[in-house]
């Protein structure tokens, strides 16, 4: 066993063993790696294009375009009806905010590889025609008439919040991340109409209206 040519043998060996083993621990990390990356992959986006829960995304967004659309064309009948001049600038801004947010969605289409299409949202029609009857039901030039605006145009901006925030949420569970970004966007600017609404009716209009005598 001291023969020196055993032992340059046996070195050699053991060096051979050493570097066959590296090399298997290092290719099963990599392995490893690859099918955690495979998995969250998958929890992320798995069935995106074809599952039912995309189909139902796309629905919804279509529900929301042609809610946006529609307050477009409602948003000016309010700033009309609107006597405060708080509330006629507000009234007036969220039109270009809107035209915006209907510009965002055909991205979010065509993000995804969808022609943009609107689908009647049953529920904004609904809220509208509500905002409508105020202004039937309130006396032209009170304040008591912006506090039912801000009533209706605060109806419309949380339905807007709970639906943008449930589409970015299911855009991050679909994997589609850039739409997620487009309509946190969005979610962002409603939540900031809304606010300003609840600070015009605050300072001032919900103090003005409290002093306003009935008309007979």
């Amino acid at each position: 066993m001291n023969n020196p040519e055993c032992i340059i043998i046996q070195t050699f060996i053991t060096n051979i063993k050493k570097l066959i083993m590296a090399k298997t621990s290092n290719t099963k990390k990599t392995t490893s790696k690859k099918s955690a990356n495979s998995k969250s992959n998958g929890r992320m986006g798995a069935g995106a294009n074809d599952s039912m829960l995309q189909d139902f995304f796309v629905d919804e967004l279509k529900d929301i375009y042609w809610a946006e659309k529609h307050l477009v064309k409602t948003l000016p009948k309010m700033m009309k009806a609107a006597t405060s001049p708080e509330l006629k600038a507000a009234f007036q801004d969220h039109v270009e905010v809107t035209k915006t947010h209907v510009t965002r969605l055909e991205q979010v289409f065509e993000a995804m590889g969808k022609k943009a299409q609107a689908k009647k949202c049953e529920a904004m029609e609904g809220i509208t025609k509500e905002g409508e009857s105020i202004i039937e039901d309130t006396e032209d030039g009170t304040a008591t008439r912006d506090v039912g605006l801000i009533l209706a145009a605060q109806k419309v901006e949380h339905y807007e919040i709970s639906t943008y925030g449930g589409l970015h949420q299911l855009a991050i569970t679909l994997g589609h991340d850039a739409v997620a970004d487009l309509l946190e966007q969005t979610l962002a600017e409603e939540k900031e109409a809304d606010s300003l609404l609840t600070e015009i009716a605050e300072n001032n209009v919900n103090y003005e209206a409290a002093g306003e005598e009935e008309q007979k």
